[in-house]
């Protein structure tokens, strides 16, 4: 399928590829994927509950009625009324808008509201991004004779209120081809059926409240934040313009990454501290001095929006850990889903907090803001793949006064009283829902290839798939077993990893940057190449553009070989290593004699296990006494050489733990021993021991004899005498050692002594030269685990 594409649409097999995985696999569905404009929309009569609001609102216009729009405080409802004003504007209706106070009154229609837009004259509210669960408010709304219009995109209750109407693509029985509008798409089409006409001049409200609301960028999506982009890139709407320069976001070439995380998080922060109407007013402003007097606001909110986060991270974080510390008591596993409560948490901030600790821990988060004087909790939800958080709080609607959201995302209100029924309730869903490998974060992969594809052509052609977002993210390319040309850290505090993939000085080789992986060079710099996740880019610089790659995650698929022979001063390196691993809370083995190592060492090892170690172990070995069934560790250390390097090849093979081994010893091998060994060495050492023969003393007497007498080293003697003695060349009687007068023919291989010492001498080789084939020999052993990421 790929092929076709590539071939039909002129497209390089990488972006065919990539189509083909978003489920774009013949030239017809990728080209209206790749291109498809206005005409692509679908007929919003199609919605359920459609005809019915056009007729109301219609209606309203022919006797000049009164209408309010009634809002959300987030920045798909924020998109959501400032559309329906921009609608109304056209129309000529009398309007006005109304959006709750986030902290004072929640989300969703109140009977407080509904009552004061009767008592101003108002005889129609529409709501824009709510209002599908307002059964009660309602009721009372019509009570007093108001008419209600529903407009929304939540998922809807078991039972709905009684409007006049409701356009809802999720509501049961409507026909509607797609279900993923935001809000803001939903009073899109709501606009595009009272006008008769799709109104692209709105499609950038429409596309701000889409993307920030995470609504997947497929079908209508796709067309709506394209002509949106287009639209906000021609700088007509004073508001964007005002985003665009307080952001630092060039508006010509504005993506929906830039509304996601540059414009979106300062239209939140107005509902988020204070009230949603300053952005609601920065996008209906057609005043140029206005706009940008508000968007400053906003950006000064979203400053200290970013200040409170972390205060309410810091204090979320110590809660959860302290949650975890008391499950460790009572001999329980960590819950299933984090939830916490803490008193003055902003109950409009902790949506951004509960996506912190999913990111950090991996599982399910709900975090809730208490109001003590009421004894309310407010809060906010966020979940991982495979765990339908709205589904799961159904399971427990009993306990909360509100709820409402998505299966990624929700809201809720219950009294303080009910939180450990909570908990205990998500928990179950939890069970029921997950498995232990759905707490794991995986890094989904779209493309494999190699630095030399990661071209500017490749990004171009991949760009052809924007805007990315939700449901079509930026593709993330696999770099495989890449070599590692640089590596290096950047930045203040080094505290970002920069990396050449491919060759040094190749060509063909890509740059790599990942910011705030600073800390993983240490880890990577025994290592020779990796696999490497990331997002392709452009990086333009002095007016030159390459190739690079946002680093997202890396992997380092074989053992990594620290070579620091030579250093003038090892017990440095080696207290830094012990450092690191006490913040990983990973192990160390250590081979060096007591008189080898450092204070610093000795005390820690003493306290081994204790709780100040983070349950990390340094084990310190002696070099003769290395342990026959293996190291317990992630890290080993060779401060000394060991007395038998074949002792230490056994050991690792017992160790199917090891992903690093660390050499700090001296290089002293002596090549003249090795040479000794050699089958005409031996032979020759053979002839000496014929000419001495008898030759008188123990064993280690003779050898000092024969080393004498040969002018060979005493081990090289020694281990003659062991090896003809197993062959039965010589014999040990009350003369000394004897060589026999007929002996067997046999070959020298068949002495074990021999064969251990050959082997004793291709370790030594080996573990004495350079760290490639190291690194290969430890990755031969079976069991080994060598990732870092």
């Amino acid at each position: 399928m790929a092929a076709t594409l590539s071939a039909e649409l002129g497209l390089s097999s990488l972006a065919a590829r990539l189509l083909v995985l978003r489920g774009q696999s013949t030239p017809q569905t990728a080209t209206q994927f790749l291109s498809a404009g206005v005409e692509g929309l679908h007929d919003p009569y199609l919605l359920l509950g459609m005809e019915a609001a056009v007729k109301r609102i219609r209606l309203a216009v022919e006797h000049d009625e009164k209408v309010l729009v009634y809002g959300d405080y987030d920045a798909d409802g924020v998109s959501s009324t400032s559309l329906m004003l921009h609608l109304f504007r056209e129309l000529r209706l009398r309007h006005d808008y109304y959006i709750p106070h986030r902290m004072k009154e929640g989300y969703g229609m109140n009977i407080a509201a509904v009552e004061q837009a009767a008592a101003d004259g108002f005889s129609l509210i529409v709501t824009v991004d709510n209002g599908i669960s307002a059964v009660e408010q309602i009721a009372h709304a019509r009570s007093l004779g108001l008419s209600v219009v529903v407009t929304d995109h939540h998922e809807p209750p078991d039972i709905l209120p009684e409007a006049d109407a409701i356009v809802n693509p999720k509501q049961r029985g409507c026909p509607y081809p797609f279900k993923g509008l935001a809000g803001a798409g939903v009073a899109f089409k709501l606009a595009q059926a009272l006008l008769g006409r799709a109104p692209l001049e709105w499609s950038d409200i429409a596309a701000l409240g889409t993307i920030a609301d995470l609504m997947p960028l497929t079908d209508e999506n796709r067309i709506l934040v394209r002509c949106g982009l287009q639209t906000m890139q021609r700088a007509t709407r004073p508001g964007f313009q005002a985003l665009a320069e307080v952001s630092g976001t060039a508006i010509e070439t504005v993506s929906a990454s830039d509304i996601g995380f540059q414009m979106g998080p300062r239209i939140n922060a107005a509902g988020r501290l204070e009230h949603a109407g300053t952005a609601v007013q920065l996008l209906i402003s057609e005043d140029v001095m206005e706009a940008a007097r508000l968007a400053t606001g906003l950006d000064q909110l979203n400053i200290q929006r970013r200040a409170v986060v972390e205060e309410i991270t810091k204090a979320a974080e110590a809660a959860w850990e302290e949650r975890c510390r008391r499950a460790n008591a009572a001999g329980e596993p960590h819950p299933g889903v984090i939830v916490l409560a803490g008193a003055g948490w902003n109950p409009g901030v902790i949506g951004i907090v509960a996506s912190k600790l999913l990111e950090r821990h991996y599982r399910p988060a709900v975090l809730l803001g208490l109001d003590e004087s009421t004894g309310l909790c407010k809060g906010s939800a966020r979940s991982i793949p495979g765990y339908d958080l709205y589904e799961a709080l159904r399971t427990c609607s009993h306990l909360m006064e509100h709820y409402g959201g998505h299966a990624a995302a929700a809201g809720m209100t219950l009294k303080h009283e009910h939180l450990e029924a909570l908990e205990q309730g998500l928990c179950v869903e939890a069970a029921r829902q997950l498995k232990p490998e759905d707490y794991v974060a995986v890094s989904k992969i779209d493309l494999v290839c190699s630095p030399a594809e990661a071209t500017l052509q490749t990004i171009q052609e991949l760009s052809r798939l924007e805007p990315f977002g939700s449901g079509n993210p930026v593709p993330k390319v696999l770099v495989q077993a890449s070599q590692l040309a640089e590596l290096r850290t950047i930045g203040k505090g080094n505290t970002h990893l920069k990396l050449t993939l491919g060759g040094r000085g190749d060509s063909s080789s890509l740059d790599a940057i990942g910011f705030g992986l600073g800390e993983l060079a240490e880890g990577l710099s025994g290592s020779s190449s990796a696999d490497v996740v990331g997002e392709l880019s452009v990086n333009e610089w002095n007016g030159k553009r390459r190739a690079q790659l946002m680093i997202r995650d890396l992997r380092v698929s074989e053992p990594r070989v620290y070579d620091m022979r030579g250093n003038r001063d090892p017990i440095a390196m080696l207290l830094r290593l012990q450092e690191r691993l006490l913040k990983e809370g990973s192990s160390v083995a250590v081979v060096g004699s007591e008189r080898a190592l450092p204070p610093q060492l000795h005390q820690q090892s003493a306290a081994a296990g204790s709780s100040g170690m983070k349950g990390s172990v340094i084990q310190v070995y002696h070099p003769a006494h290395l342990p026959a069934d293996g190291f317990s560790c992630r890290e080993l250390v060779l401060l000394e050489h060991p007395a038998s390097w074949t002792d230490l090849q056994h050991s690792i093979e017992q160790s199917p733990e090891i992903a690093a081994l660390h050499l700090l010893f001296r290089r002293n091998r002596s090549d003249e021993q090795i040479d000794w060994i050699e089958r005409k060495r031996m032979v020759d050492l053979y002839g000496w021991l014929k000419r001495l023969s008898p030759l008188p003393g123990t064993s280690t007497e003779a050898a000092k004899r024969l080393s004498a007498q040969a002018g060979c080293p005493p081990d090289a003697a020694l281990l003659a005498l062991n090896v003809f003695a197993e062959l039965d060349f010589i014999r040990l009687d009350t003369e000394g050692w004897t060589v026999n007068s007929t002996p067997a023919k046999r070959d020298l291989s068949e002495s074990t002594s021999y064969k251990k010492a050959i082997q004793e001498q291709e370790l030594a080789v080996l573990l004495h030269g350079e760290s490639d084939p190291i690194r290969h020999w430890l990755g031969q052993f079976p069991g080994r685990q060598h990732v870092i990421a």
